[in-house]
């Protein structure tokens, strides 16, 4: 009973194993005749949830977003990057600070490890038209430790 109950046990862990090497699911942002916008988590142990209000490939400077996720790191502080990338040649990095110690940006701000942050609202970007074209973006969130809190690699074509 002793050989079966550790066979048990070492193939439960290899299962466990091999099931956290699956993808996370490609979600759609948004799709419309000229536009689609798909995202992946690239954060092997979580995935989350994020919308737009407007597909369109003329990008309004304000942008109704939906985004979720259950932290696993406190956000004192947040940052953004971007990259993005057109045929394999980069095209644009930026980092940018969401919530700042002393300059909270949005209510998120200062929740901790295990807290939901659901976020429904307008953001404000550069307004810009997209060009034809097929492009990668790799976007993370991390916090004042550079923990990542979540991490994307999307994919936007346009026709």
């Amino acid at each position: 009973m002793k050989g079966f109950t550790a066979a048990l046990l070492v193939w439960s862990l290899l299962s466990l194993s091999r099931s956290s090497n699956k993808a996370w699911p490609t979600h759609t942002v948004c799709r419309d005749g000229n536009l689609e916008v798909l995202y992946q988590s690239c954060d092997p142990l979580q995935d989350f949830g994020f919308s737009v209000d407007q597909c369109s490939k003329h990008l309004k400077p304000n942008l109704n977003i939906r985004f979720g996720i259950i932290l696993r790191e406190d956000i004192k502080e947040l940052f953004l990057d971007v990259a993005l990338f057109n045929k394999g040649s980069s095209i644009l990095n930026f980092s940018y600070p969401i919530c700042e110690e002393d300059l909270p940006k949005f209510s998120f701000c200062g929740r901790r490890k295990g807290e939901q942050i659901y976020f429904a609202g307008p953001i404000s970007n550069p307004g810009f038209e997209i060009l034809q074209g097929e492009y990668q973006v790799l976007l993370e969130l991390y916090n004042e430790n550079h923990f990542t809190v979540a991490c994307a690699n999307a994919t936007i074509i346009c026709s």
